[in-house]
């Protein structure tokens, strides 16, 4: 949405001096790899049979989030994706991403 058309509620203002305030999107600072709480899981319902392992709990920017997900997706040799906070990698890889993220300095991953 534009910055014209995002007034926050206010349609028209008769005073010249009125400036608009305009809310700016909050970018999350990327906690440092030693103290996320990373958690690995196997998820199949839902996905037409097919297994996919999902790393939860990344707090950071979605750009450093992608970053993750690529290193991960390239060491493994596989597919996958990363949004709403989540990297799901494609197959059954919990041990090896573990290991993986562990070696990555996130050492309270589970």
């Amino acid at each position: 949405m534009s910055k014209n058309k995002n007034k926050l509620g206010v349609v028209y203002s008769t005073n010249l001096d009125y400036q608009y305030e305009y809310d700016e999107p909050q970018v999350a600072d990327t906690l440092p790899a030693g103290q996320q709480k990373l958690r690995v899981r196997i998820e199949r319902s839902g996905r037409g049979g097919k297994t996919v392992t999902i790393v939860d709990k990344f707090v950071g920017s979605d750009d450093d989030l992608e970053a993750l997900a690529k290193a991960l997706k390239t060491r493994c040799g596989v597919g996958g994706s990363a949004k709403d906070g989540l990297i799901i990698i494609q197959g059954d890889f919990r041990d090896r991403l573990i290991a993986l993220l562990q070696s990555m300095g996130y050492s309270q991953t589970k």
